[in-house]
Formats: C-alpha cells, sequence, structure tokens
C-alpha cells in the first residue's frame, strides 16, 4: 500500500522536469515558522528528491527545500 502522505512517481518526475537542476526561482510561500527565507527570496535548484521536495540554494545562503503541497515557488 502506498503512503499517501507522499507523491507518486509520476508527480515526482513531473517535478523534476519542471524544476530541472539550475533553475532559477523565487519562493512564493514557505510554510516555515522557523524560516527566515521571505516571499521573493531567489535561489537556485540543486535537487528533487523522490518525495519531490525542491532542494534550493537559496541566495541568502540557504539550503532549505520546498515542500511539496506545502510551499510555493516560481519559476524565473
Amino acid at each position: 500500500m502506498a503512503n499517501s502522505r507522499f507523491p507518486n512517481q509520476k508527480t515526482v518526475e513531473r517535478i523534476r522536469k519542471m524544476y530541472p537542476i539550475g533553475t532559477r526561482v523565487e519562493l512564493i510561500h514557505m510554510d516555515d515558522p522557523y524560516s527566515r527565507l521571505k516571499p521573493g527570496d531567489k535561489g537556485t535548484v540543486r535537487l528533487v528528491d523522490d518525495t519531490a521536495t525542491v532542494f534550493v540554494d537559496w541566495d541568502c545562503g540557504s539550503g532549505l527545500g520546498i515542500v511539496y503541497g506545502e510551499d510555493r515557488v516560481r519559476k524565473l
């Protein structure tokens, strides 16, 4: 039985195609009260893992990932 908390493989592959390594992104929303990231921060995609989390090397020095279904970015 698949874990419904995580996206299926088809979704992971779709996200990987949307955000290939090196893609520049801008943060729209992050649901993390402890993060110093704010909307408008920019960074470069480092990888997309098997849970469709998009890990970003943020220009401000952070390396936090964008959690699928929780946080939002847009391609630049």
